[in-house]
């Protein structure tokens, strides 16, 4: 009996026809060890883990019609070895080495004749070691890609190295979930289930407040202001140029920050009553600032893309994206940073009852069957309309841990849609906050340079506490 085919979604689809050698649509994550990892306990745990569900072993078949859909098959060939790969990590074997090996995975494309993911281990990173994982857009979108990251991952270290045949019978998910991206969320809920106290607690509430937004669907419900959002979407001026934005390359750059610790953020929110995202927001933004003082270029103020998450308590479906896009007019020219800060508030607290997000997610669906003089023009208006792309995902409050070892650091950066050559990426994870900046090296080759400039306003926003 052959295998069923499945149609990727047409928000799926967009994104694998967004693909192009100077804009790669992937999901990049790093994470650090202070001890190397153990290379068959981690392969254990992708065969018990991962290969079990469909997705994982599946390719995308491009259809030989012109309007036929994208699918989902089984890949006929398919070999782990083709999916985890270990590299040695060159001199000097610190961050900056670790930073220049992620800029050159994120400038090489996935193998689309085989499924869209892939895991790197790094060996000699200081004493320890690093992994890397990439996924596709189409396959899996940030919060998709900490599913992923929970799958593998225990709360506690010392548990029982996995049998590559499958999971034990208390973790194997119900026969109508077998194979399939709802079970392997089950898997992570019942992870997350053995954990106790208020770690356990913390958790479940970060990713429930992203997972559970029922805000948007509700806002979409109302039709006269769907149709309003939507149009301000299309007519919304195009931003003014910058050196930020320009004819990309395939070179791209990755920087992050080191650990900020969470209570340094908290005493910042008591003091100016902003969110976290608010306030690593501003600290992003006077960086871009003085990056551009710094090269004598004219200071503008410019806008990012803001993913929204779109999903429902309740929505078990497909890996698959479920997000919309809003735009955040970043204050860069606002030198004072109370003020930035209040703007930045106040904007974020408007744009979360826009109806923008699910418009936005309308016309990416319309993207996924749409002729390529279509797609070319909906891509090109929205990077017209945006510089950067800013992207916030609750990562776990509690440290985890990856084939026995402690996961010391974590970092993700998702792609720049719409031909955009900046991204911004923020993320919590076991009381720390960390900042990721992607750059196209052609535009900007050096964003260590702008993470220079975040410190130092982050030292801005310590200063009002």
């Amino acid at each position: 009996m052959s295998a069923p085919i499945i149609p990727l979604s047409n928000v799926d689809a967009a994104w694998l026809k967004m693909e192009d050698p100077t804009n790669l649509m992937m999901v990049t994550g790093v994470m650090t060890f202070a001890r190397p990892i153990d290379v068959a306990h981690l392969r254990a745990l992708v065969e018990s883990r991962l290969l079990q569900f469909d997705r994982f072993r599946q390719r995308v078949a491009r259809p030989s019609l012109p309007m036929a859909p994208y699918y989902w098959e089984p890949d006929p060939a398919f070999n782990l070895n083709a999916h985890i790969h270990r590299i040695g990590l060159p001199h000097p074997h610190d961050k900056w080495a670790l930073q220049q090996l992620v800029s050159e995975l994120m400038s090489t494309g996935l193998d689309f004749s085989k499924p869209l993911w892939q895991i790197h281990i790094v060996d000699g990173y200081g004493e320890g070691g690093a992994l890397i994982i990439r996924l596709h857009h189409a396959l899996a979108d940030g919060m998709a890609l900490m599913g992923v990251l929970m799958a593998l991952t225990e709360m506690a270290p010392g548990a029982p190295r996995p049998q590559p045949n499958g999971l034990p019978e208390s973790e194997k998910p119900p026969a109508g979930l077998s194979g399939s991206w709802a079970a392997l969320q089950l898997r992570t809920a019942r992870l997350l289930g053995k954990g106790v106290g208020l770690g356990r607690r913390a958790l479940i509430e970060s990713l429930e407040t992203y997972l559970n937004n029922d805000r948007p669907r509700e806002l979409a419900e109302s039709t006269s202001d769907y149709a309003h959002a939507a149009t301000k979407l299309v007519l919304r001026a195009p931003d003014p140029p910058t050196i930020f934005k320009g004819r990309l390359g395939v070179a791209k750059r990755a920087a992050w920050s080191r650990p900020l610790p969470l209570g340094e953020v908290k005493a910042m929110r008591q003091a100016t009553g902003a969110t976290l995202n608010d306030l690593m927001t501003a600290a992003v933004t006077g960086a871009l600032r003085r990056y551009l003082e710094a090269r004598g270029e004219e200071v503008v103020d410019f806008r990012a893309a803001v993913p929204v998450n779109l999903r429902g308590p309740n929505d078990m479906g497909g890996l698959g994206n479920k997000f919309g896009l809003v735009f955040l007019d970043l204050p860069v020219g606002t030198v004072d940073m109370r003020r930035r800060v209040a703007l930045i508030r106040r904007r974020m607290e408007s744009l979360k009852g826009s109806r923008e997000a699910p418009a936005s997610l309308d016309i990416l669906a319309a993207v996924g069957f749409s002729a390529q003089a279509i797609q070319d023009a909906v891509v090109g208006m929205i990077g017209a309309k945006a510089t950067a792309v800013l992207t916030n995902v609750p990562g776990p409050p509690i440290p985890l841990f990856l084939a026995g070892q402690p996961i010391e650091s974590l970092m993700f950066w998702v792609p720049q849609s719409g031909r955009l050559g900046l991204g911004i990426s923020i993320l919590s994870y076991a009381n720390n906050i960390y900042v990721g900046i992607a750059t196209d090296a052609g535009l900007i080759p050096d964003p260590d340079e702008i993470m220079l400039g975040f410190y130092a306003e982050y030292d801005a926003l310590l200063g009002l506490v």
